[in-house]
């Protein structure tokens, strides 16, 4: 089984900070691309992670989705692939499953190229990335770590004329007020809830986060 490089063993009780988001197993159809980006912008719409770039979640797994449909098993006539959304401390993981190939992901240099441009993609802008092998499938896998919230001034922010009130703070309740907004959407429906994950992809997802020293 390949992996990337710098893997560790999880630590006791890591996988515990994890949770589920959200999965969904579409046919290995290139019109279901659209559906997964919609799956992504709504999942990530109703849990509300602070810091983490929902646009750029959505774009590098639309496009390992359709490298899965264009290049693997997953395109033939019964094919799929699935995607699971983790969030992790610090960052969001997504597993993108598909049915397997004979070859390996391999980037290619030019951002221009036919073949390999979705993983250029992944490379510039995942904080890491990589892939698992099974006897039937490949998983690869990106993270994106949140970004720190911007301090006082950042707009959008009210001021407080309370002094005990800093940017910092002001940031925090802002973080608080986004939550319970989306807890909210969550709640009258507008979400998507996660499905059943068949029981090869939910070992290889408890797996993932091992390697590249993401927990």
């Amino acid at each position: 089984m390949d992996s990337p490089a710098g893997g560790r063993q999880r630590r006791s009780g890591s996988m515990a900070r994890a949770a589920v988001l959200g999965s969904v197993t579409v046919p290995g159809e290139p019109e279901q691309v659209s559906r997964v980006r919609g799956f992504i912008t709504r999942t990530l719409a109703c849990a509300g992670l602070p810091g983490v770039d929902s646009d750029a979640a959505t774009l590098l797994t639309s496009e390992l989705v359709t490298n899965a449909i264009l290049h693997t098993e997953s395109g033939k006539p019964g094919g799929s692939v699935s995607v699971v959304v983790r969030s992790l401390p610090g960052g969001l993981l997504v597993e993108v499953v598909d049915d397997g190939s004979a070859s390996t992901p391999v980037v290619k240099g030019d951002p221009f190229a036919g073949e390999g441009q979705g993983l250029y993609l992944v490379q510039q802008m995942a904080s890491q990335w990589g892939y698992l092998r099974g006897p039937a499938d490949t998983t690869v896998w990106f993270y994106l770590a949140a970004t720190e919230p911007q301090q006082a001034g950042r707009p959008g922010l009210a001021t407080s004329s309370d002094p005990g009130l800093d940017g910092h703070h002001l940031a925090a309740r802002h973080q608080v007020t986004q939550h319970a907004r989306a807890s909210q959407r969550c709640a009258s429906g507008q979400h998507v809830t996660a499905a059943s994950m068949p029981a090869h992809i939910a070992a290889t997802s408890l797996s993932l986060a091992t390697y590249g020293g993401i927990v």
